[in-house]
C-alpha cells in the first residue's frame, strides 16, 4: 500500500501540537508563518527545529538570512495564528496593529506571545515540498504568562485544568 499525502495528513490529526509563528527579516522586507512543526531538539547546545514549506516567503528570507524568529502563541491567541496561517486576504500585512520587538538578529518577534526566540540556523535539510532547519537559539525573552495554543484535529484548543 503507498502511502498518501492525504493519509498522513489524517494521521497527524491525531498528534496535539503547541502553535507558534516563525518570522523573519531581510532588510525592510519582514514576514511570518504560523507553523507547528516547532521542537526543542536539545537543551546544550539550545537547538530547535522547525519546518518551513518551500517557497513561501518566510521560508525565502529565512534561506537568504540564516536567522529566524519564534514566538510561542497563548490560548487566547488563535486569531493571530489564523492570521500568520494565511486566513487573511492575500496582500495584507499580518503585522499590522500588532505590537512586535527585537531581540539579537533584528527579526521581529510578537510582543502578545508567551516567549519568543531568536534563532540561527545551523543546518538545513531540504525536501521536494519543505525544508527543516535545525537552529541554535541565541536569545530568549518571555513576554507573558498563560498557557499556549494547543492545536488538535484541526481545531484550537486550551489545556484543561
Amino acid at each position: 500500500m503507498q502511502v498518501t499525502a492525504e493519509m498522513v495528513r489524517h494521521a497527524m490529526r491525531h498528534w496535539t501540537t503547541g502553535v507558534a509563528v516563525v518570522t523573519a527579516r531581510l532588510d525592510e522586507q519582514i514576514h511570518g508563518m504560523t507553523v507547528n512543526s516547532f521542537t526543542s531538539i536539545s537543551l546544550e547546545p539550545p537547538l530547535v527545529t522547525v519546518t518551513l514549506a518551500a517557497g513561501t516567503r518566510t521560508q525565502s528570507l529565512v534561506e537568504q538570512t540564516g536567522v529566524f524568529g519564534v514566538t510561542i502563541l497563548s490560548d487566547g491567541q488563535a486569531d493571530i495564528s489564523d492570521r500568520f496561517a494565511g486566513r487573511t486576504p492575500a496582500g495584507e500585512d499580518r503585522f499590522a496593529g500588532l505590537e512586535t520587538f527585537e531581540l539579537d538578529s533584528g527579526v521581529p518577534l510578537l510582543r502578545a506571545g508567551l516567549v519568543s526566540l531568536d534563532c540561527r540556523v545551523v543546518h538545513r535539510y531540504p525536501t521536494e515540498t519543505a525544508t527543516l532547519y535545525v537552529a541554535q537559539v541565541t536569545a530568549i525573552q518571555h513576554t507573558n504568562e498563560g498557557s499556549p495554543l494547543v492545536y488538535h484535529n484541526r481545531l484550537y484548543h486550551k489545556l484543561g485544568g
